[in-house]
């Protein structure tokens, strides 16, 4: 049998053959379907718009508590998120703006994690990882 990992490509895309055909022939099919759809989306945008502001209001929310609470852990032991409702989020913030929230910086907003914590946050550092663990607390509470 035959070890290619000696032979690596450029990237996971190979030589980026497919990569290239499919841009390609995406912007052929915009640049058909730009005229019949720009019409719509200028009746639509009234109706969308309220809806988009809301949704990039809730992910930018998302991103500074991914930031601030530490990432996937900190949203599971500080605010009881699920993996599944993170991972939700994430997928989404990755379609949206293109990068995970871990590495994507939004321009003109730098956050400062120590003086969040200074101010007043105290992370539950006995917390555990987990959303059920997290809702049994809520319900040893009541």
């Amino acid at each position: 049998m035959t070890d290619f990992r000696s032979q690596r490509m450029p990237s996971p895309d190979g030589l980026g053959i497919a990569k290239g055909r499919l841009e390609k022939a995406w912007d052929s099919y915009v640049k058909a379907v730009r005229p019949v759809t720009d019409p719509i989306v200028k009746h639509l945008a009234p109706v969308l718009m309220p809806l988009a502001r809301g949704a990039t209001f809730d992910l930018l929310g998302f991103w500074i508590s991914w930031h601030l609470l530490g990432g996937f852990e900190g949203l599971q032991s500080q605010l009881g998120m699920s993996r599944s409702a993170i991972y939700r989020r994430v997928a989404l913030f990755r379609k949206v703006f293109g990068a995970h929230p871990d590495v994507y910086r939004f321009p003109g907003i730098d956050l400062n994690v120590e003086g969040f914590i200074r101010g007043g946050f105290a992370p539950d550092t006995t917390a555990e990882t987990t959303a059920e663990t997290a809702a049994a607390k809520v319900e040893h509470s009541e």
